[in-house]
């Protein structure tokens, strides 16, 4: 259509710009991007370029610091550990986190106990170590767990061990020892009496113990003492119950006759005993080798054989709230018709669990799994605290591995750049999960 005589000629359309210039945006940013640059880009870079370099940074040696992480034998304990916590400890977290996400969606009291079980996420690491440490304490006066497991086993079996005693090495002692067990010299006959001296018991394990003393034999029967013949301050006579000298109990005493054992009985607080029901004839008297080993004292949590396990348990105690609370928010977001349309055709709960809302919650458990594994090749403090230096080597990881050859007294600085780029290259795919899940997420 042609244009009207007189009418104003249109110009061309110009764009109008939302939000600041470029100019500008980048003016805003370049703060973050200083301090993003000078905290992660050029530690990292130097860290690649110092790993190529000896202990002292003056010579070159290429790949020869990467390849000693292969070959040295306590970094391939580090590795070796680094798995174990990789394979164990993410999926305990996560597979704990979902229990009591599901178990706590409908008591009335959830709140309370999520609230308990995420309070150790506002503890740093540093004061959970310490925590754990006190907690694994091989003396069940001090450690946690010691405690409750021996008082546990105290409920089956009360026997208290003596390893320290044993009789007096002389001719005139009544007793003697005998393969790891203690047998009377003279054999004895029912309707007698027979005295056991020990000696050697710690005054410790003595001071609750009650005075011992001799009783008298009824007919068919022996009856016995068990104790320590030992009077402090000196005096007393030898092989004899004095007034003041202590009683061994829940010692037990077997009469043996022929190499058959006819008779046991367990002495008791004042350290006497009585086998009862023996046949007439001549029975020695043994304490078996059982009496001499050591009572139940705990588990060895800080050992070498346990200390890995123990320190994954630490870091199940701080990151399990975590999981929760993610795999809780997970859960109020699934639809429930697609539940409660499943429990009306029939499927009972743990099919519920297991073919509905474990798939729907799968993005969720991703998330939580990628992050623990990021979370096990960092750890450190944990570790540093927990394991004592006898067993650390046991328990070392690459992270703590790092920092003990760069500044905990190896002052390698180019084995430790090594390690550090290695373990960023462990990271570095796992984080890259994350960021996609997130970038999916949000798309």
């Amino acid at each position: 259509m042609p244009a009207t005589p007189g009418a104003p000629v249109a110009g061309p359309r110009r764009t109008t710009r939302l939000g600041p210039s470029k100019v500008l945006a980048l003016l805003f940013l370049l703060p973050a991007a200083v301090v993003l640059g000078a905290m992660v880009i050029y530690p990292i870079i130097y860290s690649i370029f110092r790993s190529l370099f000896d202990s002292s940074g003056g010579t070159f040696v290429g790949a020869d610091n990467y390849a000693s992480i292969f070959s040295d034998s306590s970094t391939l304990t580090t590795i070796r550990n680094n798995l174990i916590w990789v394979v164990v400890a993410p999926a305990l977290v996560t597979v704990i986190g979902l229990i009591f996400a599901v178990l706590t969606e409908r008591i009335r009291w959830a709140t309370a106990f999520k609230l308990v079980v995420f309070m150790p996420m506002a503890v740093s690491l540093m004061a959970s170590g310490v925590i754990f440490r006190l907690v694994y304490e091989q003396d069940p006066d001090r450690g946690v767990a010691n405690a409750v497991i021996t008082s546990v086993q105290s409920l089956f079996d009360s026997r208290q061990g003596y390893p320290d005693a044993r009789p007096r090495e002389n001719d005139k002692a009544p007793v003697a020892l005998q393969q790891g067990a203690v047998v009377t010299r003279q054999p004895v006959r029912p309707g007698q009496t027979a005295l056991i001296p020990l000696v050697g018991v710690k005054p410790d394990t003595l001071a609750s113990a009650s005075v011992a003393k001799a009783p008298q034999a009824g007919p068919g029967e022996v009856a016995g003492t068990v104790w320590v013949d030992f009077t402090q301050g000196g005096g007393g006579t030898l092989n004899q119950v004095d007034g003041t000298e202590k009683a061994l109990a829940g010692v037990t005493v077997e009469a043996v006759r022929d190499g058959a054992v006819a008779a046991t009985a367990t002495t008791g607080a004042d350290g006497t005993f009585r086998l009862t029901g023996l046949p007439q004839g001549d029975y020695l008297l043994r304490l078996p080798r059982s009496n001499f080993e050591a009572s139940f004292g705990g588990v060895s949590w800080l050992g070498p054989t346990l200390i890995t396990p123990a320190i994954i348990g630490a870091f199940i105690w701080v990151w399990a709230g975590f999981a929760m609370v993610l795999i809780a928010a997970g859960l109020s977001a699934i639809p429930r018709d697609a539940l409660e349309a499943a429990r009306i055709d029939g499927a009972s709960e743990w099919q519920v669990f297991r073919k509905i809302t474990v798939p729907l919650l799968s993005p969720v458990l991703l998330v939580v799994l990628v992050t623990m594994i990021i979370n096990t090749l960092k750890v450190f403090d944990l570790v540093f605290v927990i394991a004592p230096g006898s067993v650390q080597p046991q328990a070392n990881v690459i992270a703590l591995e790092m920092w003990r050859v760069s500044f905990g007294g190896g002052g390698d600085q180019g084995l430790g750049s090594a390690l550090a780029v290695f373990l960023l290259v462990l990271v570095l795919p796992f984080m890259i999960i994350n960021i996609r899940r997130f970038r999916r997420d949000n798309q």
